[in-house]
This record gives C-alpha cells, sequence and structure tokens, in this order.
C-alpha cells in the first residue's frame, strides 16, 4: 500500500474510531460505571471483532448486504433494540454501587457486538471498498488494513473509557451521578434511533 494511501486510511481509522458510536457511548458508560481496569476487556474486545468483520467483508460478505438489504435491515433492528436495553439499563442505575452487582461487557461480547452494530458495518465496507484493492497480496492488504484499525483505533477507544473513568471521581454525589446515567441513557436512544436515517 503506498504512503498516500496508508495515511489515508490511518486518518480515516482516526475520525471513525475518535468520534461517538455505539462503542464509544458504551465505553464510556463502562468506565463511568466500572472503572478503567474492569472495562479493558471491552476495549480490547472491540478491535478484534472489527478485524473478524474486515476480514468477513473482505471475503466477501460485503457483496452478500449488496444482494439481500434485508441482512442490514435484520442487523439495524438488533443493534437498536441492544442500544434501547443499555438505555433503558443506564435510566434505571441510581449509583455506583450497582457496579457490584451489574457485570461489565466481556471481550468476546464486545467482539460479537461489532456484527450488530450498523457503524462497524459501514466502516467495514467502506474500508474494504476504498483500501483494499483485488488482486495479488489482497491477504496482505486485508491483514494491514485490520492492523492499522487496531492501531488507530484502540487508543481513540481508551480515551472514551477513560473519560467515563474518570467522570467516576467526580460523581460522589446520587444526584449527580444520576443526571450523568440518565444523559448517557438518552444518547444511547439517540444513537439507536440514528441507525435508521
Amino acid at each position: 500500500m503506498e504512503a498516500s494511501s496508508l495515511t489515508a486510511l490511518a486518518l480515516y481509522a482516526f475520525v471513525m474510531s475518535i468520534t461517538p458510536g455505539p462503542n464509544n457511548l458504551m465505553l464510556a458508560t463502562s468506565g463511568l460505571i466500572f472503572g478503567l481496569k474492569r472495562t479493558w476487556p471491552h476495549l480490547l474486545g472491540i478491535p478484534v471483532g472489527v478485524a473478524v468483520q474486515l476480514i468477513a467483508v473482505g471475503a466477501g460478505l460485503g457483496a452478500v448486504f449488496a444482494l439481500e438489504p434485508a441482512i442490514q435491515v435484520a442487523l439495524k433492528l438488533v443493534g437498536t433494540l441492544y442500544l434501547l436495553w443499555l438505555a433503558h439499563k443506564l435510566w434505571r442505575a441510581a449509583g455506583m454501587r450497582e457496579a457490584d452487582i451489574a457485570r461489565p461487557i466481556t471481550f468476546l461480547q464486545a467482539a460479537a457486538f461489532q456484527f450488530v452494530n450498523p457503524k462497524a458495518w459501514l466502516i467495514a465496507v467502506t474500508v474494504i471498498a476504498a483500501f483494499v484493492a483485488p488482486g495479488e497480496g489482497y491477504a496482505v492488504r486485508l491483514a494491514l488494513v485490520c492492523g492499522v484499525f487496531a492501531a488507530v483505533g484502540t487508543p481513540c477507544m481508551a480515551v472514551w473509557a477513560a473519560f467515563g473513568a474518570g467522570l467516576r471521581r467526580f460523581l460522589e454525589e446520587p444526584a449527580k451521578l444520576l443526571l450523568v446515567n440518565r444523559t448517557m441513557a438518552a444518547l444511547a436512544a439517540v444513537t439507536a434511533g440514528l441507525f435508521w436515517l
């Protein structure tokens, strides 16, 4: 891959990884509720899921989506329902003590979530079409794209988890925590709605 294409890919990975979306919203929430240490499995599961997704699209799954739009609708529906469930849980969360009962998202759950995350599918299809030209060396280019997304995306997502964990220190008062939980719940619900625009 040429240096200009690699730079463009890294910039695209940065923009897609640092901007708000389901993964970053869930990471910030997890950082807030569970702290950064307990959020690491969730954080590390995302780039693994993204890599598997990129490989699947590169192997031809993107063409299946083009031929069968109902699959995209089903994925949007599952992703929407998951985010609405998360919004409901956040809205009802009263305090940090609930983190003792609840469990953070696991590595495998985070990886699997990418397959119902419409933003992740959009990224995967776009990246394969724009940065992985067919022909000799296809597998190497695909591996390089996966590596760039992991190298650029992981620190970007860590910022969101650290942001949530940082808020934790300032939210000792139940009223402040309730306000933040409800704000995050509203953002999760809005994100779910944006899947359908």
